[in-house]
């Protein structure tokens, strides 16, 4: 989310920290270049903001943290919705790190976190380590900025970092799957395709399962329960050009609109479209 505050330096930064007081920088061809490492360091010294396009070629994720005895019920949700929860990694209760990015902290390293408490969003720090607790699970959920890489390759415009916005997301009519205490609809994430890209579109995502693969709808917004593009649920709206098709692809803040809606006691979450760094590469995620 852009939302325009100021970002609170790490306690460990040191005075040459990359701290910026907007969140546009990210859109900077030079955030294209960086090193997952560099980048993550960057977001742990307070530089905040959407990070679609950012050490291009890297993949990136969604988190989400409960306490251990919602743990299962997570797992279950995921398994049993796939397309918006495809788990990439779920760590020990506590643990503090993750095997996709080596030497991240799970509680610094994203650009902003958010914190809830029994569905009530309390807080959206840009460091969650005076808010951790020694029994929360941390799930690593797919993102779709993973396969704009696929997309550009394919000739297929990324209007939101053309535009240097976040990708908007909107809360749909469709129910995800229930599993034990959770429960909430699905969240989709939507970039504008011109007519003659859609078939390559649908074409490259499909064979990125692990960031939620295909599209769920192309087409009219109100085939999802979505009045008005002009006012997504997360993010920022985007400029389409003439001609071009909503597509919308199941997205990794659909745990968030659950958490709302079954009111776990706690959990920690990424902010809407700044995400995990990973050191893994895209195309270890390709199926072909």
């Amino acid at each position: 989310m852009t939302s325009g505050i100021r970002p609170r330096p790490h306690a460990d930064a040191g005075p040459d920290a990359p701290v910026r007081d907007r969140a546009v920088v990210l859109a900077d061809e030079h955030a294209r270049g960086w090193s997952p490492r560099a980048a993550r360091r960057r977001f742990r010294y307070g530089l905040t903001g959407p990070t679609a396009g950012v050490a291009a070629g890297h993949t990136q994720a969604n988190l989400i943290s409960v306490p251990a005895d919602w743990a299962y019920d997570m797992l279950l949700f995921c398994q049993r919705n796939p397309k918006p929860c495809p788990v990439l990694d779920v760590t020990d209760a506590g643990a503090t790190t993750t095997v996709l990015a080596e030497g991240a902290d799970l509680r610094t390293d994203l650009p902003r976190y958010r914190v809830w408490r029994y569905g009530e969003l309390v807080a959206e720090p840009t460091d969650v380590r005076d808010h951790w607790r020694e029994d929360l699970v941390t799930f690593l959920i797919g993102c779709s900025f993973t396969f704009e890489w696929a997309l550009a390759a394919a000739g297929v415009p990324i209007r939101h970092v053309e535009q240097g916005r976040n990708v908007p997301m909107y809360v749909t009519n469709r129910q995800c799957r229930p599993a034990g205490r959770l429960r909430g609809p699905l969240v989709v994430s939507m970039r504008p395709v011109p007519p003659d890209r859609l078939s390559a579109a649908i074409r490259e995502s499909a064979l990125l399962p692990a960031v939620h693969g295909a599209p769920v709808h192309c087409g009219v917004p109100a085939g999802l329960g979505i009045e008005d593009l002009g006012r997504p649920d997360f993010g920022d709206p985007v400029d389409a050009e003439p001609g071009d098709v909503p597509v919308f692809w199941a997205c990794g803040v659909t745990p968030q609109a659950a958490v709302t809606a079954s009111r776990p006691p706690f959990a920690l979450t990424h902010a809407p479209g700044q995400m995990l760094l990973t050191d893994a590469r895209d195309e270890q995620y390709r199926v072909a």
